[in-house]
């Protein structure tokens, strides 16, 4: 069964080491470069240990960790969230077991509000999955750019 574990400082560690390996990931669809450390920039990481505007969680099936989430308040459209889904990943290994649908509708449960998610063209899964999660609230779809969209939505927590 799905949950949420929210990481906390003591995880700090953790977090980047499997946020590292998404960055890489997601080098199929953004042209980002390593760092002389062979790490990938993510500017923001840091404020979630110290800015209580974002959260991260962990996805666990039961104890495992397949998974994990981040949120933030920051729009990419210059509107005024309450959340915005600024990562989310379910590891490949775990991949295919709705294990995505399940976290994303749970978190959305979790944090009723207005919301942007905002994935990549180039991404089919993350198009195919954010559509499914947002459908239920007719969300505005803004193309930021060729490659770019975001799902602009509010979710009044009764669904």
């Amino acid at each position: 069964m799905i949950n949420l574990r929210k990481v906390e400082a003591k995880d700090k560690d953790l977090l980047f080491s499997i946020n590292q390996k998404y960055l890489y990931e997601m080098t199929n669809f953004y042209e980002d470069e390593m760092d002389e450390h062979g790490n990938y920039s993510y500017g923001h990481f840091e404020e979630y240990f110290t800015d209580p505007r974002r959260i991260a969680y962990f996805i666990q099936d039961d104890e495992v960790l397949v998974g994990f989430a981040m949120l933030c308040p920051y729009s990419n459209i210059g509107q005024d969230p309450d959340y915005i889904m600024a990562e989310f990943t379910i590891f490949p290994s775990y991949r295919r077991k709705h294990f995505a649908l399940d976290a994303a509708r749970l978190i959305l449960a979790k944090h009723p509000g207005n919301w942007e998610i905002k994935y990549n063209e180039k991404n089919p899964k993350a198009k195919k999955l954010w559509t499914m999660v947002t459908e239920p609230f007719h969300p505005q779809v803004v193309h930021l750019n060729d490659e770019e969209t975001v799902f602009v939505f509010v979710n009044d927590g009764v669904r």
